[in-house]
């Protein structure tokens, strides 16, 4: 199975709001805004930030989002990141990950922020797999203010 991860066009906004909403479906609590992901939210997310899409032999079965923060462009949040189903237990989304990485490292950005929801302790040992440390003190900028607050990973890029 031939794996491309590809940077995500305004064209390809339709199809990341479908993958969010497929990749949450039975995954992630009901309670996430990612369940009612649309496309003019994914255009706006794109527009300032970025975005790349997870393709096995062609077909579309992922994507990662990502913005700069309001207050310091040269930090960017993780977001959104998923992968299909019947492509789960493959390590498929580290492709993304590594992609935002290096994206992030190209664009000289100095810090890296992810939240990882209270439901799914798992992802902390794979963001720490990638020098991700869980940083208490900083709050996740695109957390939902109806489900608990998710705990905030940081990788630091740039000394």
């Amino acid at each position: 199975m031939e794996i491309v991860v590809r940077e995500a066009t305004m064209d390809d906004a339709q199809l990341i709001a479908h993958l969010t909403r497929s990749c949450w479906a039975g995954k992630v609590a009901p309670g996430s805004t990612g369940h009612h992901e649309d496309s003019e939210r994914v255009t706006g997310d794109l527009m300032q930030g970025g975005g790349f899409i997870l393709l096995a032999a062609e077909e579309p079965i992922g994507s990662v989002r990502w913005l700069p923060l309001d207050t310091n462009s040269g930090t960017w949040e993780i977001m959104r990141m998923g992968v299909l189903p019947a492509f789960r237990g493959q390590s498929l989304s580290q492709h993304l990950l590594e992609a935002v990485i290096h994206a992030a490292q190209t664009a000289h950005v100095d810090e890296l922020r992810l939240g990882v929801r209270v439901d799914q302790p798992r992802l902390l040992d794979l963001y720490a797999a990638y020098q991700f440390e869980v940083a208490p003190e900083l709050e996740y900028s695109h957390a939902n203010p109806n489900e608990p607050a998710p705990n905030v990973m940081r990788r630091y890029l740039r000394n």
